[in-house]
């Protein structure tokens, strides 16, 4: 009749563990994130994004204004 008993503390202590391992867990991953995002707001935020609007990628991407002025006076 002690099997029972020594099984039922095992399962406890088990299932204790298991909470402790989770907790741990969880705290580990929130730490990393907020790790994470306190790099990004050091290393990434302060840059200037790029502007994507149509017409600056069309100027960025558009021939420079003095090499086609200077072809357009040679055939």
């Amino acid at each position: 009749m002690s099997m029972p008993l020594t099984q039922s503390n095992s399962t406890s202590h088990e299932s204790r563990q298991l909470r402790r391992l989770a907790r741990k867990l969880i705290l580990i991953v929130i730490a990393k994130i907020a790790l994470l995002t306190l790099i990004w707001w050091i290393a990434i935020a302060p840059h200037p994004r790029p502007d994507t609007r149509p017409v600056a990628i069309e100027h960025l991407l558009a021939p420079a204004a003095s090499s086609s002025a200077a072809h357009k006076g040679h055939p």
